[in-house]
């Protein structure tokens, strides 16, 4: 039977985490939401369901959807949340721990939960099904399924966009290597080949290819839907670690937390680095390939384009309009970024001062007594 287990005293800042809440799911699935922080708005944030989860990789991923909302200026806070289960359960086994999971969230009703690694549309229809809310839902349900549509890699295109309007990258043979050929590596993919890139590598849990010429993408994208990218016959399998070392343009790290850290950092050939992953880096990682000059442009910038869809179906939205207001406001708070870093500021710190200056602002309008 599922229950909430309890509120651990977890350390907090002037932001958050408003709440951490630890779960016991049907069959005795361990499970986490962390509420971050709701200054801006109700907090919108992905379930993730891998076995490794923890409670901390959930808390940071929280802060980073707090951050990501406001540097984008979006009327929401930020949360997340974890299941600690495979996602290749079966499928009534899915359905039974995301409806038990639902269940357990009914009361948080500052959080609206969307799908993240592991989860999609289908399992944000069960969750709405059980509690009346979640993001990402299927079109069917009037939702926006931002997975299946490609909203965070159009997001990571449209910074790239951005990029090359200021001279920092040439979209037209530029070579990308994307490490995690899910949602969000295969659709920009997908968006960077349509705007003229060559993209030369690409990565998933089971393998690697590569093609100095370019690899074919639309038939790349449909080949994995039953193989490894290591099998596609239009390019050379390669090792999957391999990958982070491709020399190219443009590296989009868009797999798990952590994935360059201060020695994977030193394989790193690219010149910009678009974190399409939410926290693909240490910042010792970020230190090690600033100092090399490698522009990285951070997660809570890159991959907003995500989120951006999420509140646009909350606000209810078309899918049309999600994707107009996508580009817009990652064109604002790209150009402001990179404003922001010719100053004289880092690219991770540019993008928290984007953030923390919203949400100081925003705090100054809440009730104080």
């Amino acid at each position: 039977m599922e229950q909430v287990v309890g509120w651990p005293d977890w350390p907090t800042d002037e932001l958050g985490p408003r709440s951490v809440t630890i779960l016991r799911l049907a069959g005795g699935v361990p499970a986490v939401v962390a509420v971050d922080n709701t200054t801006l708005g109700p907090a919108i944030g992905g379930v993730r369901m891998r076995a490794e989860v923890t409670p901390a990789e959930v808390v940071r991923l929280a802060r980073g959807m707090t951050l990501k909302s406001a540097a984008v200026g979006l009327p929401n806070g930020g949360a997340k949340s974890g299941i600690a289960a495979p996602p290749g359960l079966p499928a009534d086994r899915r359905e039974a721990l995301i409806r038990s999971f639902a269940t357990c969230i009914a009361g948080i009703t500052d959080y609206l939960p969307g799908p993240d690694m592991g989860t999609d549309e289908t399992a944000m229809a069960w969750v709405h099904d059980e509690i009346g809310r979640a993001v990402g839902r299927p079109a069917a349900l009037g939702g926006i399924p931002l997975d299946v549509l490609g909203a965070t890699g159009y997001g990571l295109a449209v910074c790239a966009e951005v990029l090359q309007e200021h001279g920092l990258l040439r979209l037209d043979g530029a070579r990308i290597a994307i490490q995690g050929f899910g949602a969000v590596g295969r659709h920009a993919a997908l968006r960077l080949h349509q705007r003229g890139a060559r993209v030369i590598a690409v990565s998933d849990i089971d393998g690697a290819v590569a093609n100095p010429d370019g690899l074919d993408i639309p038939k790349l994208t449909d080949f994995c839907q039953d193989h490894s990218p290591a099998e596609f016959p239009g390019g050379a399998a390669i090792d999957r670690d391999d990958l982070l070392g491709t020399a190219c343009d443009v590296l989009i790290p868009a797999a798990q937390p952590d994935v360059l850290d201060r020695v994977t950092a030193g394989q790193v050939r690219a010149r910009i680095v678009l974190e399409g992953a939410n926290i693909p880096a240490t910042g010792a990682a970020e230190q090690a390939l600033r100092d090399r000059g490698v522009l990285i442009v951070p997660d809570i910038i890159a991959n907003a384009g995500g989120v951006i869809c999420a509140a646009a179906e909350s606000r209810g939205l078309t899918a049309t309009q999600a994707f107009t207001d996508i580009a817009e406001r990652l064109r604002t708070a790209t150009t402001e970024w990179l404003g922001r870093v010719t100053a004289g500021a880092t690219p991770r710190q540019a993008a928290l001062d984007m953030a923390t200056a919203r949400l100081t602002t925003a705090a100054g309008y809440r009730r104080s007594f």
